[in-house]
Formats: structure tokens, C-alpha cells, sequence
């Protein structure tokens, strides 16, 4: 079987673990963003997990002045 780790920057969305890695951003920091923000783009809620859609999320961080 062909076991393939798709890398942080292609993924199309990121844990909130990977997100605080890749944008340098604490896990409590993104959860409480999450809980703020609950019909954003960039939030999709898998149960209660909560993910990061990567671009719009990127967008998202553009625009903000303060996080």
C-alpha cells in the first residue's frame, strides 16, 4: 500500500495541532477563534473537532489587524 503524507502547506484543511504549528498561533488562541467566529469559511466543525480550511484561513489572517 502506498502510504502517503500529504504536506501541511497542500492540505486543504489542518487540525487545529497543525494550524497552530504551521501559522505560529497557540492552540487555545485558534480554539477560542473557533468558538468567536462559528459560521466562518474558514471553520468546518467534523463532530467536535474543529478544522481550518488553510486558504480561507490564510485570508482570514490578511484582513485581521488583531487576532
Amino acid at each position: 500500500m502506498n502510504d502517503v503524507a500529504i504536506p501541511v502547506w497542500e492540505r486543504y484543511a489542518l487540525t487545529v495541532t497543525e494550524a497552530a504549528e504551521y501559522y505560529h498561533i497557540g492552540e487555545t488562541k485558534l480554539r477560542r477563534l473557533a468558538e468567536e467566529h462559528p459560521d466562518a469559511d474558514f471553520i468546518i466543525m467534523n463532530g467536535n473537532r474543529v478544522l481550518f480550511k488553510r486558504v480561507k484561513f490564510e485570508i482570514f489572517l490578511d484582513q485581521a489587524t488583531a487576532i
